[in-house]
C-alpha cells in the first residue's frame, strides 16, 4: 500500500517538474527569485495573457506613486504608454539585470530635470548616491538612480547661510555658480549707477568668517548716505548730501551745471557752457576769480583778427551764441553789406562752400570773381572777345549756370526761326563725339545744315556736293515754303495741282534706308498714267 503511494507521489512531482519546465522560459532574475514557482505565476502574468503593468505596480509601489504624482522618467509622456516588460523583461537568469540603460544616451530630461550647463558634464554618480536621496523608498537600493530632490541646496551648500533666497536660479545659472548670471543689481534697493556700475562686488559686500566659514555678505549692509561707504573728504562743512554737489558719475566732478547756482557769481552757465566740465575753466581752484566779460577771455581767436579793426577783434557774441560756434547769427543782410553782396544762386549757397576751401574757414581775400571759385570749363575753347578777361558774366546769370543772355548776332550764325529756342548744348554738346568735353565745343562749328541736321533727301539736291536747304526751307519748321514747282523741269498745271506730293514722289529704299524720291528722271504721261 504505502509503496504504491510512494509510486504516485514520485510519478506526481515528476510530472509537475515537466510541466514547469515547459512553462516557464528560464529562470527569474535574483530580484525576481522569491516568486519561482507554477504556484506564483500569477503574482505577474493574467492567465492566458502577457504581463500585468498593473501587477508590476502592485508590487513596485514607489513608481507607482510617482507615476501618480505626474513626477520623474516613468510618468513623462514617452516612457508612460510603454509596458513594463518592454525595458524589464525576465526570465533570462538569476544574473541578469532587469534595469540597465545606457548613461550616456540616457535622455535626462524625460526624468523631469534637464541637463544643463555644467549638470550636462559632469558623473551620474556625483548626483546619484546615497547620501543625496531623500525619499526613504529608495534609500536602501543601492542601485537605484531614484530618490532626489530638484532643489539645489539638496546636492548644493548654502554658501549665503539662510540670508538669501532659496531660489538659487533667480540669481545663477547651470554653466557657473560665480558670477551671478541673473542677478540683476537695479531690481535690489540700490540701483548701480554711474562709477558703482564699475565697482567691484567685493568692495562693498565684504567676506567674512560667520558659523566657522567663509562668508561674502549680500544682504543687512547700509547705504542710506554715501559716508556708509565713503570718507567725507569735507569733514561734513558742507553737510551730508553728497549728492548736492557730486554724482555718481565722479566724485571728482562736482553738478555745478544741475545743482550749484553758478548764476551767484555773476556769470550765468547758458548753452554749451552747461557740459563743461568745471576744472576747465576753474583750473586751480572754484573760488579763484576768473575775467569772464568777453569770450576771448577763455577762448582762442579762431579768426586770427581777420575781423579785427584797429587791432581789435570784435566779440565772438556778435555772431555766435552760447548754444555751440557752428550755427552763425550773421545775416545775409550783414553779408551785403560787405565787398561781395548775396544774389541769386549765391543767395542758396552755404558758407562752407566758399569760407571752407581748407580745413579753416577764411573770410578775407578768398576771391570776388567768378573764376577765383569757380572752374572756367570754357578757357582756350572760346574766343575771349566774347568773354573778356573771363567774365563769365558777359553770358551767364548769377541765378544759375544754365541761364545765359549770350547775343549770337555777335557771331556769324544768327539764331533765327526754331534755331532760337533751342538750348545750346543742342548744338554746342558733344554729340556722338565721346571725346569731345560737352562745355568746349564751341569754335570751328560747320554752319551748313547737314552738319547738325540729317540729310532726308540724300544728295538729291546737291549741287557741287553741298545740299543748300535754305533754297526750300525756312528756319521755323522744316516746311518747304520756298519750293515752287514751276521752277523745276516740270511745272504743274490744270489736274496736276491737285495731286498729292507722295502720289508722284514715291517712297524707295535705298542705301539700306527709305527715301523720297524727288528727282524724276522721266516725265513723259506714260510713265506714270496706263
Amino acid at each position: 500500500m504505502w509503496q504504491n503511494v510512494l509510486h504516485i507521489t514520485l510519478i506526481l512531482i515528476f510530472i509537475a517538474v515537466r510541466v514547469n519546465s515547459q512553462i516557464s522560459p528560464g529562470d527569474l532574475s535574483n530580484a525576481h527569485a522569491e516568486l519561482e514557482g507554477i504556484m506564483k505565476c500569477t503574482e505577474c502574468h493574467v492567465l492566458g495573457k502577457k504581463v500585468s503593468n498593473n501587477l508590476c505596480l502592485d508590487c513596485h509601489d514607489e513608481i507607482k506613486s510617482l507615476i501618480d504624482q505626474k513626477k520623474g522618467y516613468h510618468a513623462s509622456g514617452e516612457v508612460a504608454v510603454k509596458e513594463c516588460a518592454s525595458c524589464h523583461s525576465d526570465h533570462h537568469g538569476r544574473n541578469f539585470k532587469m534595469a540597465r540603460f545606457e548613461e550616456d544616451n540616457f535622455k535626462h530630461q524625460l526624468a523631469g530635470f534637464d541637463l544643463k550647463g555644467k549638470h550636462s558634464r559632469i558623473d551620474c554618480r556625483d548626483c546619484h548616491k546615497p547620501d543625496l536621496i531623500v525619499n526613504n523608498d529608495f534609500k536602501n537600493n543601492k542601485n537605484t538612480f531614484l530618490g532626489l530632490d530638484q532643489g539645489c541646496l539638496f546636492c548644493h551648500e548654502d554658501v549665503h547661510q539662510k540670508t538669501l533666497s532659496q531660489n538659487c536660479a533667480s540669481c545663477h545659472d547651470t554653466e557657473a555658480f560665480s558670477p551671478a548670471a541673473h542677478f540683476n543689481h537695479n531690481e535690489s534697493d540700490f540701483l548701480l549707477k554711474g562709477k558703482h556700475q564699475d565697482v567691484a562686488c567685493i568692495k562693498c559686500h565684504k567676506v567674512e568668517r560667520r558659523n566657522g566659514k567663509e562668508f561674502q555678505r549680500f544682504v543687512d549692509i547700509d547705504f542710506q548716505q554715501c559716508t556708509s561707504c565713503h570718507k567725507d573728504v569735507h569733514d561734513n562743512k558742507f553737510g551730508q548730501n553728497c549728492n548736492e554737489c557730486h554724482s555718481e558719475a565722479s566724485f571728482n566732478v562736482a553738478r555745478a551745471s544741475k545743482i550749484f547756482n553758478h548764476q551767484m557769481t555773476g556769470f550765468d552757465l547758458l548753452g554749451k557752457h552747461r557740459n563743461v566740465d568745471c576744472k576747465q575753466c576753474h583750473v586751480k581752484s572754484f573760488t579763484n576769480p576768473m575775467p569772464h566779460n568777453s569770450c576771448t577771455s577763455c577762448h582762442t581767436d579762431y579768426h586770427n583778427k581777420e575781423f579785427a579793426k584797429n587791432g581789435l577783434s570784435p566779440d565772438c557774441a556778435e555772431c555766435h551764441t552760447v548754444n555751440g560756434f557752428t550755427n552763425s547769427m550773421f545775416t545775409i543782410e550783414e553779408h551785403n553789406e560787405g565787398a561781395f553782396p548775396l544774389e541769386g544762386g549765391h543767395l542758396a549757397t552755404p558758407c562752407f562752400a566758399c569760407h571752407k576751401q581748407t580745413a579753416r574757414w577764411r573770410f578775407r581775400e578768398i576771391g570776388e570773381r567768378c573764376v577765383e571759385c569757380h572752374e572756367d570749363v570754357h578757357k582756350n575753347y572760346i574766343d575771349e572777345k566774347y568773354y573778356p578777361n573771363q567774365s563769365c558774366e558777359s553770358c551767364h546769370s548769377i541765378t544759375t549756370w544754365k541761364e545765359n543772355h549770350f547775343d549770337h548776332n555777335q557771331t556769324n550764325f544768327v539764331l533765327a526761326g526754331a534755331h532760337g529756342e533751342q538750348d545750346c548744348m543742342a548744338c554746342h554738346g558733344p554729340g556722338k563725339n565721346s571725346a569731345v568735353h560737352k562745355y568746349q565745343n564751341f569754335q570751328n562749328l560747320s554752319m551748313a545744315c547737314t552738319s547738325c541736321h540729317k540729310n532726308v533727301h540724300r544728295q538729291q539736291f546737291d549741287e557741287r556736293g553741298v545740299t543748300n536747304c535754305k533754297r526750300c526751307h525756312g528756319f521755323e519748321n522744316w516746311e518747304a515754303i520756298y519750293f515752287n514747282h514751276d521752277k523745276t523741269a516740270f511745272k504743274l498745271d490744270g489736274k496736276h495741282l491737285e495731286v498729292d506730293c507722295a502720289a508722284c514722289h514715291k517712297e524707295k529704299e535705298e542705301q539700306g534706308g527709305i527715301v523720297v524720291q524727288y528727282k524724276i528722271k522721266s516725265y513723259e504721261c506714260i510713265d506714270c498714267h496706263q
